[in-house]
Order: C-alpha cells, then sequence, then structure tokens
C-alpha cells in the first residue's frame, strides 16, 4: 500500500508538473520571440524591459540570426548599445556566416563597428566569402569604417576565396571615385603590398589601367606597383 501509494504521488507530481514546464517554456520562446522583434524595429525600451524579464540575450530567429546582430542590420545603434552591455556575442555567425561585426563592417555601421571592437571582435573571423570585415568595407567604399579596422591589427593583405585583397576589392569592385581612392591611400599607407595579384596574375594596378581608374593607377605607381 505504501510501495503504492509512492507511486501514485510521483504520478500526480509529474502529471501536475509538466504543465508547468511547458508553459515556463512557451514563456520564454515568446520573451526571446519579442526581443528578436524589438531589436530588428529599434524599440529600446522594449529591448531594455525584455531582457529585463530574462530573454536570452544571444537567441536566434530562424536564419540564426540573433538581436544584436538584426539590431545591426537596421543600424540600431543604441539597441546595439545595450545588447552588447548585456553581454551579446559580437562575433556570433547566422546562417550565411555574417556576424555583429562582420556586417557593421561591410556596411559601414561604423558606431556599432567600434562597439563590437571594443566587446572582443575576432580579427580574423571571415564571411561566406572567406572575406574579413576589411574586404568588404574596401569593396563598398565605406571610408570610415576602413578607417577603424586599419587602426587595430587586422591583416591588411588577406586573401579571400576570390584570391582577391582588400586592395585588390577596392580596385576591381570599386567605382574609381574619391571614396575608393581615398581606401587605396589608406590601404598603401598601412602597408598593403601593391603587387599581391589575383589568380590570373593581374595586379592592382594593372587592373587599375585596364579599368582606367587613372588617380587610384598613379597611387599604386608611387607605392610601388606593377
Amino acid at each position: 500500500m505504501i510501495g503504492m501509494s509512492l507511486t501514485r504521488r510521483a504520478l500526480m507530481w509529474t502529471l501536475a508538473g509538466a504543465p508547468i514546464g511547458m508553459d515556463a517554456a512557451m514563456a520564454q520562446s515568446r520573451t526571446d520571440t519579442a526581443l528578436l522583434a524589438a531589436a530588428a524595429r529599434g524599440d529600446l525600451a522594449e529591448v531594455e524591459r525584455l531582457l529585463g524579464e530574462g530573454a536570452r540575450v544571444d537567441v536566434r530567429d530562424g536564419d540564426a540570426r540573433t538581436p544584436l546582430l538584426l539590431a545591426t542590420r537596421a543600424n540600431h545603434v543604441a539597441v546595439a548599445r545595450a545588447l552588447i552591455a548585456a553581454g551579446a556575442d559580437v562575433n556570433a555567425k547566422d546562417a550565411i556566416q555574417d556576424s555583429p561585426f562582420l556586417y557593421a563592417g561591410a556596411e559601414g555601421r561604423t558606431e556599432i563597428l567600434k562597439m563590437t571592437l571594443a566587446a572582443g571582435a575576432d580579427l580574423k573571423s571571415t564571411n561566406r566569402y572567406g572575406g574579413t570585415a576589411l574586404i568588404p568595407a574596401c569593396h563598398h567604399g565605406h571610408v570610415e569604417a576602413v578607417k577603424v579596422l586599419l587602426a587595430t591589427a587586422i591583416d591588411v593583405d588577406h586573401i579571400n576565396k576570390l584570391g582577391w585583397t582588400a586592395l585588390l576589392e577596392a580596385v576591381i569592385l570599386g567605382d574609381g571615385g574619391p571614396d575608393h581612392t581615398e581606401i587605396v591611400r589608406l590601404l598603401l599607407a598601412a602597408r598593403a603590398n601593391p603587387n599581391i595579384a589575383d589568380r590570373d596574375g593581374t595586379t592592382p594596378l594593372a587592373h587599375a589601367r585596364r579599368l582606367g581608374h587613372a588617380a587610384i593607377a598613379r597611387l599604386l605607381d608611387q607605392a610601388g606597383g606593377r
């Protein structure tokens, strides 16, 4: 009888406890989902409230994006600051290998980029093309982001999966205008090698001349480009 009583009691606790556990998991999921949405729309007050209620700072959406990456994509600086202060991982990558640090560099989110660097951004981290944050920053002509990255120990001559350095991307994918010309100048001042060629053996100077980027070609020529 005693054994039967204990068994029934254990069964009652199990049955009673299961809904409570499920309710807690559902409540956590709702809070986490709300944090993702609030971060994406830049609602600082809501982000802070949800974090205070226990929302997980590095929860992922269906594309493995964290609240910080969503805030970075939309350039919500204040929200990004709050999430980083709460311990968000600045190196957490999504399904396509973007992280808050890599995206901030690539898209010129300079204020957030500085915050990710202060929070321990991995300078050797690479995107889906095998490039560091510096390479797409040069490609897209984000002069200020390039300045920020060149002030770190990032590898200025890193070669991505396409066989291109930051200098090659600035020349090949840039428009030859003032921003890309300034980026080439900055790279050369940071001791980028002007003679690292692409996989076909074409140097940055040869590409600049082919594309008619006269100002860039002059800079490369003055730096010893061949």
